[in-house]
């Protein structure tokens, strides 16, 4: 099988038997974190997978470490610098491409070793099903910086899959969250051995294969849809809004401020 996918520079893509896709998230040596070229770069990739003859689709990180650690903070200073609607435009790339992943017509399975923090946290919550190693750490590190929960949908995904107490949790604390509390609060669907994870994920993939394509993409619409009771559009205009408003304060460049400083952030909520 092959299809016309763009040229990328920090995602890759492969095809393997049973018309199975598999993404990578490809910036090892960064613990795969992300950038805005990468948020351009999920759009253009949803966009050619959209109309893929695949029975599923695999995404997970390049290289042992991470999964995905969320923005890489060394690239992030350049949102503080734009002002509200070049940052707004951002945020509407940024969420565009996540969510066309989430709305893939065919099952989106994340493989997760190793952390997925921040924005990684938004990729795994796209798929439909997750599976991930004992290695695994989950974080809404979104107020760590000087951001909220409302990012890339993650305050629509998370509250719908773990409940709105358990995601107010993580999200006002920021946690760290460990792959055995994952499964059994519902965030990821099953923890599986390091060195089995990425085969786990293909043997998924593999059982959904052998199902009705049509039944198969018409069940994952019907998921969806009726977790819609209220507008996924309207969550992320809300959230883009919100999040533009938040990269205006002083609590977001004091944030980046003192990780390159290597002490605490000194917050005033001003």
């Amino acid at each position: 099988m092959t299809i016309d996918f763009p040229p990328l520079e920090e995602l890759s893509f492969e095809v393997l038997p049973d018309a199975i896709g598999v993404l990578r998230i490809n910036r090892p040596d960064r613990m795969n974190s992300q950038t805005i070229r990468m948020f351009h770069e999920h759009g253009e990739a949803a966009f050619a997978l959209r109309d893929a003859p695949l029975r599923a689709l695999i995404v997970t990180g390049a290289g042992d470490r991470a999964f995905c650690a969320g923005f890489d903070l060394d690239e992030i200073h350049a949102i503080t610098e734009m002002g509200v609607r070049e940052f707004l435009k951002f945020q509407e790339v940024a969420t565009g491409g996540i969510q066309g992943i989430r709305h893939l017509p065919y099952p989106v399975i994340a493989a997760i070793h190793g952390p997925a923090t921040g924005g990684g946290l938004a990729m795994a919550l796209a798929a439909d099903i997750r599976l991930c190693d004992e290695n695994a750490k989950f974080s809404a590190a979104f107020v760590k910086v000087g951001l909220s929960l409302g990012e890339l949908g993650t305050s629509y995904n998370l509250t719908r899959l773990i409940g709105p107490a358990r995601a107010a949790e993580i999200g006002y604390t920021a946690r760290l969250v460990g792959a055995e509390e994952a499964e059994r609060i519902g965030l990821v669907n099953r923890v599986v051995p390091k060195d089995d994870l990425f085969g786990e994920a293909v043997a998924m993939a593999r059982m959904i294969a052998r199902n009705s394509p049509s039944g198969v993409r018409m069940s994952k619409r019907a998921i969806q849809r009726n977790q819609e009771v209220t507008s996924y559009a309207a969550a992320l205009e809300l959230e883009n809004r919100g999040q533009a408003l938040m990269s205006r304060t002083q609590d977001m460049p004091e944030a980046l401020a003192a990780f390159r400083e290597k002490r605490p952030p000194r917050f005033t909520g001003q």
